[in-house]
């Protein structure tokens, strides 16, 4: 059995102080994430992605090639990319070469996406 933990880097207000992190807070709290998982031994981490203000998650791919730098054993993941906002080879590139980066331990997931507001941002009717 594999354990997996991915997250969709939303920003949300801190529950005792009602005040959101910036996103540079958050992106390090999420690269934190990453590191201790990979030392408690979890087998794989996922990053969402979604085009919206209280997302950081906008590049998996380079929030996971952050995070291949930080990180010795555990897998990086999308968890989706969303293809039909992509151009495809250049999705494909941009995992392959975080697979260079991260020796061998890059993955991606594909979907169509959830959140139709982005949909504009790249043209999409």
């Amino acid at each position: 059995m594999e354990i997996g933990i991915d997250s969709f880097a939303i920003i949300m207000p801190d529950v005792a102080t009602g005040v959101p992190p910036t996103t540079g807070a958050r992106m390090a709290q999420l690269l934190n994430e990453i590191e201790t998982a990979d030392r408690a031994g979890v087998d794989v981490f996922g990053i969402g992605e979604h085009h919206r203000e209280d997302f950081a998650d906008a590049s998996p791919a380079v929030i996971l090639a952050a995070a291949a730098g930080r990180t010795d054993r555990i897998r990086l993941t999308s968890a989706v990319s969303v293809l039909s906002a992509s151009d495809p080879v250049r999705l494909f590139q941009d995992f392959a070469t975080l697979d260079l980066v991260s020796a061998g331990r890059a993955e991606i997931i594909v979907g169509r996406g959830s959140f139709t507001e982005a949909h504009a941002l790249f043209g999409i009717p």
